[in-house]
């Protein structure tokens, strides 16, 4: 039985820890308010620019008095096709726009041995209020389009995903919320270990829509200058032998990923202490960071604490780089975490960053639930 001492008490790691294997990512793709492509992202975090901000082309009615950074146009049949998208929610749409860009640049071939792993917070929550709306509009509940109800069950999108381009790997779906990220990539890290696949793409998806936006908005969680964004971002991930046999260059390596929980009052000692045991499982000291990615900007209350644990980690220092994805691409929930990893991959190929500096990705999540990723930069030109 687990004791309240113990429940109370921040993360922190007993004994040494096991050296983590690295991951090579060795294709990204990205799809946000700055545009398409992880170029448009990575000019858009290393010079400052605020993502495309007029929400009129999604056709919703009433939003609330903030601002947002939305997609401006969705390349659906240029990238995807028209064939099947007809009834696809937009959820669906951006995860499948990023996994082609993906595999675009991919210099291999995904093969059946291929799997996926999807970052999200609850699915499209504008299908699941739709479709629960029409139950309460329509004369029987019965007589609801059942063309929408696909779109309301939270893995649509990675199904989607594997059945288009013949995935046949492991397929999950993660809602972490703000830990969708991280929580994602362990999941990929100890499939791969296990031969559950070859190599997975991890990804992260959210769409903006008037219920998350007024969800956003009333419950005070954003800043109030905050914006409610949307995008989604995919690595494709692999053990880094298996890029390294096959000889395709590695954009980054993903050195460590660690999670945890911190009681109230107790999140910046939890996270800390992941950090901490995040650089130890790699075999890295503090002073070696150069860069740091963080996902708690904007959120009330949460901003603060990151940064103060993050400082605590590095030994009182601030990181090189201080790196803010959500300034240009705004909250994305589910979909933080891996465009992070993007935002940080683009801006260290925007501004040709060294190989081998080392960043840290991290996430602080309300429920008290904290993670972080060690990467290290590799052939971004």
């Amino acid at each position: 039985m687990t004791s309240a001492a113990a429940l109370s008490a921040p993360v922190a790691a007993a004994g040494p820890l096991p050296p983590a294997t690295p991951l090579a990512v060795t294709a990204v793709g990205a799809v946000s308010a700055a545009g398409i492509g992880l170029e448009a992202l990575g000019r858009a975090v290393a010079e400052g620019i605020a993502g495309h901000a007029d929400p009129a082309g999604l056709g919703e009615e009433s939003l609330p008095p903030r601002p947002v950074r939305v997609v401006p146009d969705l390349p659906v049949a240029e990238l995807i096709g028209r064939k099947g998208t007809r009834h696809l929610d937009r959820t669906t749409k951006l995860a499948l726009i990023a996994c082609r860009l993906t595999l675009d640049s991919y210099p291999g071939q995904a093969g059946e041995r291929s799997g996926v792993v999807l970052g999200t917070s609850t699915g499209s929550i504008r299908s699941s209020s739709e479709f629960s709306m029409e139950t309460l509009r329509q004369e029987r509940p019965y007589l609801v389009n059942p063309s929408l109800f696909p779109n309301t069950v939270m893995n649509c999108a990675a199904g989607q995903i594997a059945i288009r381009h013949g995935l046949h790997g492991v397929n999950a779906t993660i809602a972490g919320g703000h830990l969708s990220g991280v929580q994602s990539l362990r999941y990929a890290r100890n499939a791969l270990r296990q031969g559950h696949a070859d190599r997975i793409l991890v990804g992260g998806v959210e769409e903006f829509c008037a219920q998350s936006a007024w969800g956003w908005h009333l419950s005070g969680a954003l800043g109030v200058d905050v914006p409610v964004g949307e995008g989604a971002a995919m690595l494709m991930v692999e053990q880094e032998t298996t890029a390294s046999d096959a000889g395709r260059p590695v954009l980054a390596r993903i050195l460590a990923c660690e999670t945890g929980y911190g009681a109230p009052g107790r999140l910046a000692d939890a996270l800390a202490s992941v950090v901490t045991a995040a650089l130890e499982r790699c075999g890295r000291q503090p002073e070696e960071v150069g860069a740091v990615s963080y996902g708690a900007t904007g959120l009330t209350g949460l901003e603060r604490i990151e940064e103060r644990a993050v400082r605590a980690a590095l030994g009182g220092r601030p990181p090189g780089r201080d790196v803010r994805v959500k300034e240009s691409v705004g909250e994305c929930f589910g979909a933080d975490g891996v465009l992070q990893i993007a935002g940080l991959l683009g801006a260290w190929r925007h501004t040709a960053a060294p190989a081998g500096e080392l960043a840290l990705v991290t996430a602080v999540a309300r429920d008290g639930n904290v993670g972080c990723a060690v990467l290290e930069a590799g052939a971004l030109a």
